[in-house]
């Protein structure tokens, strides 16, 4: 029984998100209809990571089995031609050992958050970036962001829903910077509480506009309250960017 590995890209502005669910279409049921599309078999795809409604992806990673082995880029191109024309795109893949879990195996999650703080509205980037009023500081951003990295409870910043069993983890790295004219909030971690980064990002608006000092950030960390949570930034400028693991 081979195990095949996807690196996928998608659009996530038409989906409920990545997981299958009873009120809408999901990315995870596109792929997994044109998988059975091609090889006629059912299968359960297993991802890095279940992204929500609107959010996009440039370097999702899932697995899946079949009973059938075929080449990998015969998978790769047979999928691509059964997800047509739905915005999800195979970029490769490869046939792996059945120890590699998508999910499990994964080291590193990496999210790219995209705001334009431009006057005019967005054209082209309408619902793949977060338009705001600006222009915002975004020195005061980086230098207030560096109180969050590291081990921590993020309970201020996880959704009530969360289903997490602990609100802790570690966050390697976030960087917010001026990029081709928009502002790039970085974020890696080896995993992320549920709207963890939209709710930093929407903190971090906040002391860009200059109404939130990095103290209160960092009292907002410390206070372990949601409501203490600046509003969480809207899905369309978060993107899934990459997935590591320690075969790569």
């Amino acid at each position: 029984m081979p195990r095949y590995r996807l690196l996928i890209e998608y659009d996530g502005k038409d989906f409920v998100g990545w997981q299958r669910q009873t009120n809408g279409y999901a990315v995870q049921q596109a792929l997994e209809e044109a998988i059975q599309g091609f090889s006629g078999e059912t299968v359960t795809l297993r991802a890095a990571g279940r992204t929500d409604a609107g959010v996009h992806a440039l370097g999702q990673v899932a697995h899946f089995d079949l009973r059938r082995s075929f080449p990998a880029d015969n998978v790769r191109d047979a999928v691509n031609y059964h997800l047509r024309p739905h915005p999800v795109v195979v970029l490769s893949a490869a046939e792996v050992s059945l120890d590699f879990d998508a999910r499990h195996s994964a080291v590193a999650r990496h999210y790219l958050y995209r705001i334009a703080d431009q006057r005019p509205p967005l054209a082209l980037r309408r619902g793949r970036a977060w338009h705001v009023r600006g222009p915002l500081d975004v020195a005061a951003m980086h230098e207030a962001a560096q109180c969050l990295v590291g081990k921590h409870d993020f309970t201020t910043f996880r959704a009530a829903q969360c289903q997490a069993k602990s609100p802790l983890r570690t966050l390697d790295l976030l960087r917010v910077a001026r990029r081709d004219g928009e502002i790039h909030v970085q974020a890696r971690a080896r995993a992320f509480l549920h709207h963890q980064v939209r709710s930093i990002v929407g903190s971090l608006h906040q002391v860009g506009l200059g109404r939130w000092s990095g103290r209160d950030l960092a009292a907002a960390l410390a206070a372990r309250d949601r409501t203490r949570c600046g509003a969480v930034a809207p899905a369309e400028g978060l993107y899934l960017t990459a997935v590591d693991y320690p075969s790569d």
